[in-house]
């Protein structure tokens, strides 16, 4: 049998197959389907330091083979999360991954703060790159505001750090350096792309604030593509995300350098995504006569170069 455990930046899991911030909520809903137990971790929805209503409604928009939102980071502040969320999380060993978001560098740094004492909390990722709150995007569009909000972070913290990083950029790799130069422990990419729909029989937008994030299967060659290039860029461990729906998807982000994935719009499809997800990669590793996934990452062969793979 193919073995799934993996340790990144000292935590060991249980297998790779993590489901993402912002579609697992902070599980409640989700252990009615399984034990909890068996995911690798749980990313939890994004925390910020005062509770946050969204924006209204309609902030979800069906689009062909991917998902439009713009929930605006609805959550009940740290404070709750820390005395009601975790409550319930520790009742599980799985790992937990604590996914925060502030308006600036001091204040992720607080977040932070809050959060280094708790034992449960395995991990801290970075929410630098929400595309439907305003000022969300800058911190993982600009190196200088990336490494500012990593660096006072990691002052405020022995946890490890994962950086999540936005597609919205024009090198991807040059915001994982400085992640990683800033002191980040691994990089998790990609968040959402940005996107529009617009309903052409009333002629307005879709969603309430105009533009959201796209995810689901139509982002993922984009995925698959930037974390290659962050494998390239960067020595740090590389979390996969996008588009994720099978375990063949999952090989796919391993062998462009992902040492673990995340599950995201999948779940909202199929909640049993995630179990179906890892049952299969331990089969492939089986058929393939792999004997760990780590073994798988990073292996992709490009026959061409991709310089002149883009030539006519």
């Amino acid at each position: 049998m193919g073995n799934l455990t993996i340790e990144l930046f000292g935590v060991k899991f249980h297998n790779p197959v993590w489901v993402a911030s912002g579609t697992f909520s902070y599980g409640k809903e989700m252990a009615a389907f399984y034990d909890l137990n068996e995911l690798g971790a749980i990313v939890t929805k994004t925390i910020t330091k005062e509770p946050r209503q969204g924006n209204p409604p309609p902030r979800l928009a069906e689009t062909a083979s991917g998902m439009l939102n713009t929930i605006g980071l609805q959550n009940p502040g740290i404070d709750k999360f820390i005395s009601e969320e975790m409550a319930f999380l520790t009742q599980y060993e799985v790992p937990v991954i604590a996914n925060i978001a502030g308006h600036g560098a001091a204040e992720f740094a607080e977040l932070a703060g809050k959060l280094d004492p708790i034992p449960k909390v395995a991990a801290i990722e970075l929410n630098l790159s929400c595309p439907n709150v305003a000022g969300g995007l800058d911190f993982s569009t600009e190196a200088k505001q990336c490494n500012d909000v990593i660096a006072l972070v990691r002052k405020q913290t022995k946890k490890p750090i994962i950086a999540k990083l936005s597609p919205n950029v024009t090198d991807i790799g040059e915001m994982a350096k400085a992640a990683e130069g800033a002191g980040a422990n691994a990089i998790s990419a990609i968040n959402t792309i940005l996107g529009m729909s617009i309903d052409i029989w009333r002629k307005k937008t879709k969603l309430s604030a105009g533009m959201g994030g796209l995810s689901g299967p139509a982002i993922k060659p984009v995925a698959v593509r930037m974390v290659w290039q962050i494998a390239q860029a960067v020595k740090i461990p590389v979390i996969g995300i996008g588009g994720i729906m099978t375990w063949e998807d999952v090989i796919e982000f391993f062998l462009a350098g992902a040492s673990a994935i995340q599950v995201g719009t999948a779940n909202f499809v199929d909640p049993m995504a995630p179990i179906k997800i890892a049952d299969g990669i331990e089969k492939y590793l089986t058929s393939m006569k792999v004997g760990s996934v780590r073994d798988l990452v990073g292996k992709v062969t490009i026959p061409f170069s991709p310089v002149h793979a883009t030539h006519n």
